[in-house]
């Protein structure tokens, strides 16, 4: 049995004990309030470092930073009581070195005999990721103006739709491809008219996006079957197969992320090669059509070089743990290219190129197309 099967089990054992957990934790907490949980998340703040050394723990070979921490509840059943945790006593690859005043995420249970059981989690992490988002948003603001406000709406709107319709319908088990269409389709008017107003400009954009969305979807089916792609490369489509018992369309929702993934970015290419159709037309009325968009589709081979390099560098950067695995494999580059996991992601970067490479003519043609008749 491989490693990756391993872990799928594992993660499908902890989370039917996680399930059961939380069941009896909800009818535990209806019959008896004051009865802490079998097993609670909590938050705590490390207020001083009682001992800290190198040791070698139990079931390791290797001396390992040691640390025995003094933590003040500040979220949960036993919030402003103060609790010992020891980390470092056991074997750990990624041993965090923790500090007074860190944030932590403590999980807190029961063992058999009644005694509290305490181990560190994960760190708080909540307010820088708020911080950044604050920074985002001020930024924005100040910078694009009223525009860049509308833009922002735009953004909760597609999340809105992402959150309320798309997430929703695929985990009752509808068709993730025909849900991702609707709901770009849902999308695409909402963010491109907030974000760049109710003109002809944006609705040459919505138009030109979604023509070059529906090819992208075209193609991504097209090579998914062909490449026999399953969308079980990753441990997550495992673990929500069997945790969803087989509703959820497993290839299907491989598709509906290329669909998604591709729209943002088709937003920017899109609109750009509208507007420069446009500025084109109104400084020199004159141009013939053909002229125009031969002047437009100068600037939009230059758009296009440059968007499908950051697609590709896009996608790199988030593969990087991947393609470290593979870079000192001794199995040659077509054996490697043929995995699965990899395989998904040529179909995804490449896919997406396609769209927004067939986007700059379909769109710039409609733009010409339409200043030709408004003219």
């Amino acid at each position: 049995m491989g490693i990756k099967k391993i872990r799928i089990i594992i993660l499908i054992v902890l989370f039917s004990y996680t399930a059961t957990a939380s069941q009896t934790h909800a009818q535990e907490g209806f019959q008896q309030p004051t009865k802490p949980p079998e097993e609670e998340t909590l938050e705590a703040t490390v207020v001083e470092i009682l001992e800290e050394k190198e040791i070698i723990p139990e079931f390791g070979e290797e001396e390992q930073l040691y640390q025995k921490l003094e933590l003040i509840v500040t979220k949960g059943s036993l919030k402003d009581k103060n609790i010992i945790i020891e980390s470092g006593n056991l074997a750990i690859a990624n041993l965090q070195k923790y500090q007074i005043g860190s944030k932590l995420v403590i999980s807190y249970s029961k063992d058999f005999e009644g005694n509290d059981s305490f181990y560190i989690t994960d760190y708080v992490r909540r307010d820088p990721l708020f911080l950044l988002f604050a920074t985002f948003v001020v930024l924005v603001a100040v910078v694009a103006r009223w525009r860049g406000i509308t833009a922002l709406l735009g953004m909760g709107a597609s999340f809105f739709v992402i959150l309320k319709f798309i997430l929703p319908k695929i985990l009752a088990g509808s068709d993730p491809i025909q849900i991702a269409i609707i709901g770009a389709l849902l999308i695409i008017p909402l963010t491109f008219y907030l974000s760049h107003g109710l003109n002809k400009k944006t609705t040459v954009a919505v138009v030109g996006t979604v023509i070059a969305l529906i090819i992208t979807g075209l193609l991504a089916g097209i090579f998914v079957e062909a490449a026999k792609l399953t969308g079980f490369a990753s441990e997550e489509a495992g673990f929500l197969q069997v945790a969803k018992q087989g509703a959820i369309n497993i290839r299907g929702l491989l598709l509906a992320g290329i669909i998604i993934g591709v729209l943002g970015v088709l937003d920017d290419i899109t609109v750009s090669q509208s507007a420069v159709v446009s500025q084109l037309k109104q400084i020199n009325p004159g141009l013939n059509s053909k002229e125009l968009y031969k002047r437009a589709m100068a600037v939009g081979q230059d758009h296009i070089s440059s968007m499908v390099n950051t697609l590709i560098l896009v996608y790199t950067g988030a593969s990087l743990p991947l393609l470290l695995l593979f870079i000192n494999n001794p199995h040659p580059f077509a054996e490697v290219i043929n995995y699965e996991i990899i395989a998904d992601e040529v179909v995804r970067t490449l896919v997406g190129s396609i769209g927004l490479i067939l986007a700059v003519p379909i769109t710039t043609l409609i733009a010409v197309i339409v200043a030709e008749k408004t003219s």
